[in-house]
């Protein structure tokens, strides 16, 4: 029986500087995308799925995983206006789904897709990594930003380092860490931030708490999930990341009770998760391990990707795939048994796909001539698919290996 996880990579379309025909050469044999041209709030149409689908398609891969369809902010804050944008994600699950595309990864963030305070943390072997700093994002809301009421979700250590860190900064070091937060990443495709738009969206979210944006999102899986069903669409929600409130932004899939919620919101096998190791990894909250066993059934897309978290507030940097603090080895072992499940159990489509996520810059991307995604390189990540997919294979013959054992031993009635 197949036991192996189908290796996926993500494409920003057309202009990305990671190209089909090299995204090929890495060994993948899937393509996480989306139609990040269109806005948030408005349905994709057949024509622009199926457009992006012959693009992969004529490299020789295929379009596994939609990642993502963004959620407008009127849907996480219950606006009245969130029901037309709800009923443009269901037209737009029905589409995907008539075009045969069945893992769609989405999250429910406020404001911001993943945040990080440096993008060019050096690694011990010479390597850059993204990393989040809580002392540097504290100087950054207190000092630059200046959000009212911010003092209060930091603690006197913490305020201090941030007042020191932002005295000793100069000013370019000022607008880099500013455009780190709020400039736009590759989570965020349609535009970036300016500081005043910034505020202004921050603004929008003025007491809006965890129960809140909870009971925003219950409401919007009752109404997409049953679409999702009908559509053949599994839907796999991607955790906060960092997972804590940030910029008095609430969080609400951050930890394992988040999860466990969420999933009995709507108890449906297409309310499934986006397993992201990193992402869960990066708090002392989560044992990510048990995570990985405990909600394995209802995981339909895995990121994979490790971090060190650094001491006890919140810092954290994005480690190489197979080293840091989370079991690459347990986590990769758990969802290889359960595609083995559910094959026996007879899953219409089986399939886990995984993808490195993120990957340092190293090598010649290192040498300022060659454009990068933050966190979305070629060789950083290839290094990782390349580790991960050694991995996988020690997994499954391990398995294999010990099965053959088992069959030979003498039977103890």
């Amino acid at each position: 029986m197949e036991l192996r996880l189908e290796q996926a990579w993500r494409w920003f379309g057309p202009a990305d500087p990671v190209s089909l025909t090299h995204i090929k050469q890495a060994g993948a044999m899937a393509i996480v995308t989306a139609c990040h041209d269109i806005a948030p709030g408005e349905v994709w149409p057949v024509d622009a799925i199926r457009r992006r689908q012959a693009e992969v398609e004529a490299a020789g891969l295929r379009w596994s995983v939609v990642e993502s369809v963004p959620v407008h902010e009127s849907i996480k804050l219950g606006l009245s206006e969130r029901d037309v944008h709800i009923a443009a994600y269901q037209a737009t699950i029905r589409n995907l789904g008539a075009c045969g595309l069945r893992h769609l990864c989405w999250n429910f963030m406020p404001v911001l897709d993943w945040t990080r305070t440096d993008l060019e943390r050096e690694w011990p072997d010479g390597s850059r990594a993204l990393a989040f700093d809580i002392d540097e994002f504290a100087a950054f809301e207190l000092h630059i930003l200046k959000r009212e009421g911010a003092e209060a979700d930091y603690p006197e250590p913490v305020r201090r380092r941030a007042a020191a860190r932002f005295d000793a900064m100069s000013a370019e070091q000022r607008r880099v860490l500013e455009s780190n937060v709020i400039a736009g990443l590759p989570g965020r495709m349609v535009g970036a931030y300016t500081l005043d738009n910034f505020k202004a969206a921050l603004e929008a979210y003025r007491g809006v708490g965890a129960e809140q944006l909870r009971a925003n999102l219950c409401h919007f899986l009752r109404a997409v999930v049953p679409v999702a069903e009908e559509a053949g669409v599994l839907m796999a929600i991607h955790p906060d990341d960092p997972p804590r409130p940030l910029l008095g932004l609430p969080r609400v899939v951050s930890t394992r009770d988040d999860v466990s919620q969420l999933l009995g919101a709507v108890d449906s096998v297409h309310n499934g998760l986006t397993f992201c190791v990193g992402s869960y990894g990066s708090t002392h909250a989560n044992d990510v391990e048990a995570m990985a066993t405990e909600f394995a059934h209802r995981v339909h897309f895995l990121h994979l990707r490790n971090v060190s978290k650094e001491g006890p507030d919140g810092s954290f940097v994005e480690a190489d795939h197979l080293t840091g603090d989370v079991d690459m080895h347990a986590i990769l072992r758990t969802f290889i048994l359960e595609r083995e499940r559910r094959v026996k159990d007879g899953w219409v489509d089986c399939s886990i796909p995984f993808r490195p996520d993120h990957g340092h810059r190293m090598l010649d991307d290192l040498d300022g001539t060659k454009r990068t995604n933050p966190g979305y390189s070629a060789i950083g990540r290839l290094r990782g698919l390349a580790e991960l997919r050694g991995l996988q294979e020690g997994i499954v013959r391990s398995i294999e290996g010990e099965r053959g054992l088992a069959a030979k031993r003498p039977r103890r009635d």
